[in-house]
């Protein structure tokens, strides 16, 4: 035993004596574990609502972010679309200015032929005439005086004079042209 008179002796401090005296008592087991479902309901709760009201903030910031995405994505597709449109035009453009330049200034030995119209090539070694207009599948063109029936890809070798070795193809004709390669180069002397 103690020396010590009861009054001496430290106490437990309890600041809510009939608080605990309830809870923790006999029969306060039972109203404890009430008591920490309710918290635990109470805090589920507000971490839920909590929760939600951070998500309607991000649901609302994304909202606008996918409108935003979705208006710049419209006028990209417009600007993509009128570059395709301005890109096909000037591709027509580009076509109609090299047809026009092959018009004025054919392939090197490449010659257009029209029906009854005969034309000097090959430097002076050749003459060669288209006769009448063309059929379905060849032409008649006169070389140096002697007519040929020739289709689109045939080729002619011809000889004008012992040094002199030709060629002639015909690429392509329709109903107003033929056109035609014709070159010449010094024959082999073997």
């Amino acid at each position: 035993m103690s020396n010590r008179p009861a009054s001496a002796r430290p106490r437990a401090v309890r600041m809510f004596p009939r608080l605990f005296g309830a809870l923790f008592g006999p029969s306060g087991s039972l109203r404890l574990i009430v008591l920490l479902v309710l918290l635990a309901l109470g805090v589920a709760i507000g971490g839920h609502m909590y929760g939600r009201r951070l998500a309607a903030g991000d649901l609302a910031e994304r909202d606008t972010t996918i409108q935003l995405l979705r208006s710049e994505g419209e006028k990209l597709e417009t600007r993509y679309n009128d570059q395709l449109a301005q890109l096909a035009a000037l591709q027509a453009k580009l076509t109609n200015t090299h047809a026009a330049l092959d018009a004025i200034t054919p392939s090197e030995n490449t010659y257009h032929i029209n029906p009854n119209q005969s034309l000097v090539v090959a430097d002076g070694h050749l003459t060669i005439g288209l006769i009448g207009p063309p059929t379905n599948e060849k032409i008649t063109l006169n070389i140096n005086g002697k007519q040929q029936a020739m289709a689109a890809g045939d080729k002619l070798r011809i000889t004008p004079d012992s040094s002199t070795v030709c060629q002639v193809n015909l690429n392509s004709f329709d109903m107003f042209k033929a056109v035609v390669y014709a070159a010449c180069e010094m024959a082999d002397m073997r």
